[in-house]
């Protein structure tokens, strides 16, 4: 059995400590009202029950979260589809590079994908930050979410990466989890799906071949998340315009309630899209190079996966042309959707401080929609021109 106490404090729990965590969390004041919420056609000692009588985390996992998100969808979404499962070796592990737009539902609406093709869930790198009580501890660890230490020194910055990267690497090469990581730290707030140079060295420290094999045998596979209605969009687009100003520090509470307004908020059509796993030729490539641009090949051909497989809504197409003054898209959308969306930015506008730049929000806001059209047209550029541009 393959011995993981080296990686306790940040490993999820094991079945016994999710069952013993799950029936602590059955106790809670509030589990009734969300009893009540997400199982309305049960009693409200429903959940309460279902908890006690959890003894694994795959149980917790399917009939409980997986009711959450299909919750979510069914109330919040318009439409949901996915494609690329069948690059999917159900055999092989895999590391999940995703980009990461909404802190929960990113990882959760895969893992219910997964689950409904009969693929292992996998283990879910999340910032601690996310851990504000010992409730929310016990829910996320018995919920197979590892712990990324946030918001420490760079020594400890440094031990913390190296003990993440011989976690991720060994539960994928003894084919114990797959593991789903988000391709930068913390959300994308200004529609640039861009992987973190930082954390491909941090996936690298644990390697203990060459560079071609240290990547080949994580089994990389890039997902693009596309949501019609951005999950907390005005949140993010507020974050941003103050910190222009300022480092921004974030009030107490303010990641949980951007973790329910993003399961809460309208959304409309949400894809998912599953990418091509990285080939031994690609990194056979980015070994010919030396040092960062190795690592630069790597992010590339991540990110090029990631963008392609981002599908674009009329909502992207019409804040592009507003961004640009322009009507280059006009004939992918009618007037309606443009009153529609401009609409629905005012009313959001609305909900933050009156002291914000009204200005300066409206552009970061429509940045959020408009850009992941200017990454798709920088990835037809390379196809065209063959050079590279993201």
């Amino acid at each position: 059995m393959l011995d993981l106490s080296e990686f306790e404090s940040i490993s999820p729990y094991t079945d016994a400590e999710a069952a013993e965590a799950l029936n602590q969390l059955a106790d809670h004041a509030l589990l009734s009202e969300a009893c009540k919420y997400f199982f309305p056609d049960q009693s409200p000692d429903f959940l309460k029950n279902l908890l006690k009588s959890i003894k694994t985390i795959d149980e917790f996992q399917i009939l409980v979260m997986s009711k959450f998100v299909e919750w979510a969808l069914e109330h919040t979404a318009r439409n949901f589809s996915y494609d690329g499962i069948s690059n999917i070796d159900k055999d092989k592990k895999f590391l999940a590079l995703s980009n990461h737009r909404d802190i929960i539902l990113d990882p959760a609406i895969t893992q219910l994908v997964l689950y409904r093709n009969g693929i292992p869930m996998t283990e879910i790198a999340v910032g601690d930050n996310l851990i504000t009580s010992k409730t929310i501890e016990r829910l996320i660890r018995s919920n197979r979410m590892i712990k990324v230490m946030r918001g420490i020194s760079a020594r400890e910055l440094y031990l913390s990466s190296q003990l993440l990267s011989r976690y991720i690497r060994l539960n994928i090469t003894e084919q114990r989890s797959s593991i789903w990581l988000a391709q930068r730290q913390g959300r994308t707030k200004n529609g640039y799906d861009i992987t973190e140079q930082g954390l491909l060295k941090m996936l690298d420290m644990s390697g203990k071949s060459d560079f071609l094999l240290n990547f080949k045998e994580l089994n990389i596979i890039p997902m693009s998340i596309s949501y019609e209605y951005e999950p907390c969009d005005i949140l993010k687009a507020r974050e941003l315009v103050i910190s222009k100003k300022r480092k921004y520090v974030k009030a107490e509470g303010e990641d949980l309630n951007s973790i329910m307004v993003g399961i809460t908020q309208q959304k409309g059509n949400i894809h998912l899209n599953i990418g091509k796993p990285l080939t031994e030729d690609e990194i056979a490539e980015a070994a010919k190079c030396d040092k960062n641009d190795r690592y630069q090949l790597i992010r590339h051909a991540v990110d090029l996966r990631v963008i392609e497989g981002y599908k674009l809504w009329k909502n992207n197409y019409v804040a592009f042309d507003i961004v640009n003054n322009s009507f280059k898209y006009s004939h992918l959308y009618d007037p309606c959707d443009v009153e529609k969306f401009v609409t629905y930015m005012e009313h959001q506008m609305e909900t933050v401080e009156k002291d914000i730049n009204k200005e300066d929000l409206r552009r970061i806001f429509l940045d959020i929609y408009a850009n992941p059209v200017v990454t798709k047209e920088l990835l037809e550029k390379e196809k065209t021109t063959g050079a590279i541009l993201l």
